[in-house]
């Protein structure tokens, strides 16, 4: 229940300034415990967590096409353009940039709390390469 709460703050205040210390209090724990019983819970790292919350949200911004990335990337909490767009990369398989510039048609009826689903960034490095130029 403790560490739920956690999970609820990081996926509703996503865009503020999180840490691992804040989230702890939250979880009513000590930032130690917080952290080893969060991957334990939930098999990452509060901040892997609050990383894909964030980039989803980020996808979904680009998507729509009306914010550059930098804008993007401090909409939703990020207070650094390279590791926002390394993590972008990282989980997405192509740059903020690249995915902004696709045509994001072929989903527009799709409604969004299935295309949440769908679009969901995958954590670890997870993502599959995209083709080599």
């Amino acid at each position: 229940m403790r560490l739920r709460r956690a999970r609820d703050a990081m996926d509703r205040d996503y865009a503020e300034p999180l840490d691992v210390p804040a989230l702890a209090r939250v979880a009513l724990m000590s930032p130690g415990h917080f952290s080893r019983s969060f991957r334990a819970a939930y098999g990452e790292t509060p901040y892997s967590y609050l990383m894909t919350r964030r980039i989803e949200r980020a996808k979904a911004l680009l998507r729509r096409g009306d914010l550059s990335v930098t804008e993007v990337c401090f909409a939703v909490g990020c207070t650094s353009l390279g590791s926002f767009s390394s993590r972008f990369t990282e989980l997405v398989g192509e740059s903020p940039s690249a995915y902004r510039a696709r045509d994001h048609e072929e989903g527009a009826p799709i409604p969004a709390c299935v295309a949440k689903i769908n679009t969901r960034p995958v954590r670890n490095g997870e993502a599959k390469p995209g083709p080599r130029a």
